[in-house]
């Protein structure tokens, strides 16, 4: 295939993840392992806010819309990898591979603003506990939410209908299990400036507002619990506080190896492990992190499946 617009562009192909096909059940085996963990974890945390009365707390709302964002961006990318490797495939069709690289930088985004959200909520409850409720009241709270979602969904949009100008040369093989954008823009022939500078663009407004609204609200936070001169009150202020930064860590870790991997040139095999530890192992972590370090949601969860094995 030699240059040309994206008209006459059928497949890219995915080969980030080269094995031997002795080991093709064992990887397959693994990665539905992950994707059921993951949908059934997240699953039951959601249910667990809608059912218990307890839970009906802005904190507990942008988790389970975190939640509900994890879940899209594991579908998005673990089910088309698994039929790849099923059918021994690895292609995935010009259109297929745009519309998931939409979709991915589209719940990436949410998941980002809904983590700065759940960060200025912890804010708001240690900060000004007398005003807790009337600043996070639910009203901001579903505008935060629809911001996040708007914000998102038109900045992938963009980026992705930007990518249909570019013509695609020989070479389309991407070094990943899924599309993701930037990848996608390096296999590019012809003229990526605008693309990348939007990308840049992007990544420092919609990337950069969410890590400094973060920090911003830890930083005052910190300063608030440090006021506080009992120990135990320390502990129990930043005790709220457990869950919500390890998966910020897990999040922006994970991220920030995946632009160092973009960055700079390294071996295929470091690059599908980075954006693998950035769309999997987190959305599949969550779960875990928030049932166990937090009280309430374990509670809530074993009433969740105590009502439901009794129905068994």
């Amino acid at each position: 295939m030699g240059p040309g617009n994206q008209t006459g562009m059928s497949y890219f192909f995915l080969v980030g993840l080269a094995y031997d096909l002795t080991m093709e059940p064992l990887i397959f085996g693994l990665f539905l392992f992950i994707y059921l963990v993951t949908i059934l974890g997240n699953l039951l945390i959601i249910t667990a806010v809608i059912s218990d009365s307890h839970l009906q707390t802005p904190m507990y709302l942008f988790l389970s819309k975190l939640s509900l964002a994890d879940i899209c961006l594991s579908t998005t990318t673990i089910p088309n990898m698994l039929k790849n490797i099923y059918t021994r495939d690895q292609s995935i069709s010009y259109t297929g591979c745009l519309t998931q690289a939409c979709f991915v930088l589209n719940f990436a985004l949410v998941e980002s603003c809904v983590l700065a959200a759940m960060a200025y909520d912890r804010y708001a409850a240690i900060c000004h506990p007398l005003n807790y409720t009337v600043i996070m009241n639910q009203h901001f709270c579903g505008i935060l939410i629809l911001l996040s979602l708007v914000i998102s969904i038109a900045n992938s949009l963009l980026q992705c209908l930007m990518v249909l100008r570019l013509s695609f040369c020989t070479n389309v093989a991407l070094p990943l299990f899924f599309c993701e954008l930037a990848q996608v823009i390096k296999l590019a022939c012809s003229d990526t400036l605008i693309n990348y500078i939007l990308i840049y663009l992007a990544t420092f407004i919609f990337g950069g507002i969410p890590i400094f609204g973060i920090i911003f609200s830890y930083t005052q936070i910190v300063s608030s619990v440090l006021k506080i001169s009992s120990l135990r009150g320390r502990y129990k202020a930043f005790s709220t506080c457990g869950s919500h930064l390890s998966v910020v860590s897990l999040f922006y870790g994970a991220g920030v190896g995946v632009y160092i991997c973009s960055a700079i040139t390294v071996s295929p095999q470091i690059t599908t492990v980075s954006y693998m530890m950035y769309t999997v192992l987190p959305q599949m972590l969550n779960p875990f992190i928030y049932s166990l370090r937090n009280k309430d949601m374990k509670e809530a969860l074993w009433k969740l499946i105590s009502k439901v094995a009794c129905l068994f």
